[in-house]
């Protein structure tokens, strides 16, 4: 499969239909919030069917550690990055059938449910009471800004290995500092005030090699019109408007918890 989105350059259209194109902006693209569903952002791992040929999931163009768009097949190089604005940050724990019992994904355990906090070690795997596994997943739902200035939702979810840098992440947003201009007061800016570039680099240990994520902040948003999409975004999310996409690894379930192609916990 070719890669899935093809990027017009806003230069490559006459100054006429550039025209139309904003008069006529948003005719017949309002849809019933509820039905939309935000793609996942993923890394893409060296065992990843986006990079077999003969899968039909194939994205050309993509090497591992690249980044890409799970409904889309967008991608971007590991080593650029992508920029981003953090909207809204939430934790979800999933269980997973063991490889050794057949694998498949079971469904998501609410954070209040008493068995989260009666699980077990058994090497990197944490265990669940009845045998399956617990996979924790930090879930950021995002602005991917372009180049152009466009941006599109997108959920980074950060599992295993990745927890660390969702840690990291989480922190650097709570310590941001700037000076309020009239009272001088330091404070805060809202999450969605903010951006963050995101890419990645290669981690190993006894089990494998690997994609993580690296994030750097870029500082503040300077666009007014991404600021209010931004936080509109936050908002349908905390009304329940808006969800993630179905994840096509879970639908896969071949696996166990290494939903993640094969990174290592």
């Amino acid at each position: 499969m070719a890669n899935a989105v093809a990027k017009t350059k806003s230069a490559e259209l006459s100054t006429d239909v550039l025209d139309d194109i904003f008069e006529t902006a948003g005719d017949g693209a309002s849809f019933d919030s509820s039905e939309m569903q935000i793609p996942f952002v993923r890394i893409l791992q060296a065992l990843s069917p986006q990079l077999n040929k003969k899968k039909p999931e194939f994205i050309e163009g993509a090497s591992s550690s690249d980044m890409y768009n799970t409904v889309t097949g967008q991608y971007w190089d590991g080593e650029e990055g992508l920029v981003v604005v953090p909207c809204y940050q939430t934790t979800k724990y999933l269980e997973f059938v063991p490889r050794d019992q057949g694998g498949g994904f079971k469904g998501e355990i609410p954070a209040n449910d008493p068995m989260l906090q009666r699980t077990s070690r058994e090497g990197s795997k944490e265990i669940l009471p009845h045998g399956n596994e617990l996979v924790k997943s930090d879930q950021h739902y995002c602005l991917v800004v372009d180049a152009d200035g466009g941006f599109q939702p997108a959920v980074i979810d950060m599992k295993s290995s990745q927890l660390k840098v969702s840690r990291r992440w989480k922190t650097q947003i709570a310590m941001q500092k700037i000076k309020h201009p009239k009272t001088g007061a330091m404070v805060t800016p809202a999450v969605y005030a903010t951006t963050w570039r995101l890419t990645t680099t290669e981690e190993s240990n006894d089990q494998g090699t690997w994609g993580n994520y690296q994030v750097a902040n870029e500082g503040l948003v300077t666009s007014r019109d991404v600021l209010m999409e931004a936080k509109a975004f936050r908002e349908s999310i905390m009304a329940g408007e808006v969800k993630a996409a179905k994840d096509p690894e879970q639908q896969a379930a071949a696996s166990s918890v290494q939903d993640d192609d094969s990174i290592p916990f």
